[in-house]
């Protein structure tokens, strides 16, 4: 009886210690199950104020960020019509949906976003409340460096980034030294556009058309005019035909805004006198680039745009010899 009675209490105590372990043991894990909850999600600095946004997002909606959320590998489930247009951007948006601009509430709620990304804030309050929604406003970041660390940071994907600005600082040294083959280094380039309208506008180094190729990755030289009265003020600006040569360049990059395809505005610009008298044209150095490719402003578009404008000069001034 008595070994009996030893061996039961003997049971009871192993009962009592595994059971305390197995109680220890779990109150553990409910607390680091608890902890990684709260790692999971930051705060950002919006211009909304203090943003709680995931660490990792996994389905992102944005308005007109799409290129720049894909540069860093991150997965966007919905985007605002335009960059349905980006012929850059085209096999990335196979599985995107086209979530409207105006964004449209519905369609985002139907996505399920654990993070909105957008350029306007006029739905911010609707936004909000289906997901963690974070305001870049146009212009914020000035050039691709600053594009892709911002938008790293923001997705959670700062390897990513790093890569990929590598890959592009590789892609512009080798971009420049074709050039310096074939272009003086004292050559001006300016980026322009003529619209339907008959407007005629002088760009910067970040507005799209090709700025951030030109003058940024490939650092190439605007003549002083437009150094001073655009790229110093950050503004484009509207030219009237009078003072296009005051603004001319070497080389200059015509964007070719015609929504409709029927525009006869260039045609006419190309048969003015002031025009013709340009030494860019008389050098056959104008390039007439297409609105949807040169457009775009993204990091993936820019450095596609590299290459582009890169085989363009070399090409050209090839043509230009054999004359």
């Amino acid at each position: 009886m008595k070994k009996r009675s030893f061996i039961i209490g003997l049971i009871m105590i192993l009962c009592l210690f595994v059971s305390a372990c197995s109680s220890s043991q779990s109150n553990g894990n409910t607390g680091s199950e608890k902890g990684a909850a709260e790692a999971a999600t930051r705060t950002y600095k919006s211009t909304r104020g203090n943003v709680k946004i995931p660490v990792k997002p996994k389905r992102i909606v944005t308005d007109f960020y799409a290129g720049e959320l894909f540069s860093v590998g991150a997965n966007v489930v919905g985007s605002g019509s335009w960059s349905f247009t980006n012929p850059f951007l085209k096999d990335k948006m196979k599985d995107v949906t086209d979530v409207g601009d105006p964004i449209n509430i519905e369609k985002v709620m139907k996505l399920k976003p654990d993070l909105i990304v957008v350029m306007k804030d006029d739905n911010y309050d609707k936004l909000s409340k289906i997901a963690p929604t974070v305001v870049i406003p146009y212009n914020t970041a000035k050039n691709v460096q600053e594009t892709v660390k911002m938008f790293g940071d923001i997705a959670g994907a700062k390897k990513e980034a790093e890569q990929f600005l590598a890959d592009f600082d590789q892609k512009a040294k080798a971009a420049r030294k074709k050039i310096d083959k074939v272009i003086d280094k004292n050559a001006t380039f300016g980026i322009y556009e003529n619209t339907d309208k008959g407007k005629f506008w002088v760009f910067n180094d970040n507005g799209g058309r090709g700025g951030q190729a030109v003058y940024n990755a490939l650092g190439l030289k605007a003549p002083e005019k437009i150094e001073k009265d655009v790229i110093n003020t950050g503004e484009m600006k509207e030219l009237s035909l009078e003072v296009v040569p005051e603004y001319a360049a070497d080389y200059m990059f015509v964007t070719d805004y015609s929504p409709n395809g029927d525009s006869k505005t260039l045609d006419k610009l190309k048969a003015s006198a002031v025009w013709k008298n340009l030494d860019a044209v008389k050098n056959n150095r104008v390039f007439i680039n297409d609105f949807d490719t040169f457009y775009p402003y993204d990091p993936i578009s820019v450095s596609k745009q590299v290459d582009l404008i890169t085989d363009m000069l070399v090409k050209r001034e090839k043509e230009n010899q054999k004359k």
